[in-house]
């Protein structure tokens, strides 16, 4: 990160990986101590700067997974392989995978918001006892998939449940929201199991009652308010919920704490 917190940094794209027609992921430059869950500032002069979650991390690279939404990300849609991006950060708490390193670990994630747990996944995919782990992720539709490879690669490792909202006539795979796979989720030792739920807020909200309904404490759970997230610094005030910032205090929160944060 810059000295000068509120000074951004040229950061060059090293590849541009497509998804969707409106979600890529930029692979920028990038060196230094970054944990999934935090983000960076991604800013494009005259037209501003968004919140990216880091949804990737290598040796001297961060992926940053980009929906085309408004008028900062249209434009670094139009940013390719050898250009560069100023970037701000990174921020946040971010996760601490070595938490879910042992027992059982349980992941929901809906939509963009398989984005800031990738990393978590990606190491729960490595660890000894992977196949104690169970990931559940959600998309709209088939074509609304993100990091296909990566789902090859968990289903393989973990115990991965993939499910889409809707999909066409003849689709093979799991057809419901992603609530509808926790009851039946062969859990052994539910009271030093933990859970992380990261997406939209109706999801999060129903998801963590499922759990309960499992015998999750609050305590077990871990949630993201990545979508809270503003000027990283807490200076614009925009991420504040009562007490807490968001881009300061989070945007990772143990339920105990956050369940009084919840829109």
């Amino acid at each position: 990160m810059s000295e000068n917190a509120y000074l951004p940094f040229p950061s060059k794209i090293l590849d541009v990986i497509r998804h969707t027609a409106k979600e890529y992921t930029f692979r920028m430059e990038f060196i230094g101590e970054v944990k999934p869950g935090q983000f960076f500032e991604v800013s494009v002069p005259k037209f501003g700067e968004a919140p990216i979650s880091v949804s990737g991390i290598g040796s001297n690279y961060v992926d940053l997974t980009i929906r085309r939404v408004g008028r900062v990300t249209n434009e670094v849609f139009e940013s390719y392989t050898g250009q560069s991006l100023l970037l701000r950060g990174p921020y946040g708490n971010g996760f601490d995978v070595d938490l879910y390193r042992d027992g059982e670990t349980v992941v929901v994630a809906g939509g963009t918001g398989v984005s800031p747990v990738r990393g978590v996944i990606d190491a729960l995919a490595g660890m000894e006892n992977a196949k104690d782990k169970f990931v559940i992720a959600g998309f709209r539709s088939p074509d609304d998939m993100l990091f296909r490879d990566d789902l090859q690669r968990w289903d393989d490792a973990l115990n991965l449940t993939l499910t889409v909202d809707g999909a066409p006539e003849g689709y093979k795979g799991n057809i419901g929201l992603v609530t509808k796979y926790i009851a039946d989720l062969p859990l052994k030792d539910i009271p030093t199991a933990k859970a992380v739920v990261v997406g939209p807020p109706p999801m999060m909200k129903f998801t963590i009652i499922e759990l309960q309904k499992r015998g999750f404490k609050d305590e077990q759970i871990t949630v993201s308010y990545e979508r809270k997230m503003c000027c990283g610094l807490g200076k614009c005030g925009h991420c504040r919920v009562n007490d807490k910032y968001i881009c300061l205090d989070g945007p990772v929160f143990n339920y105990s704490q956050a369940k009084d944060m919840m829109d």
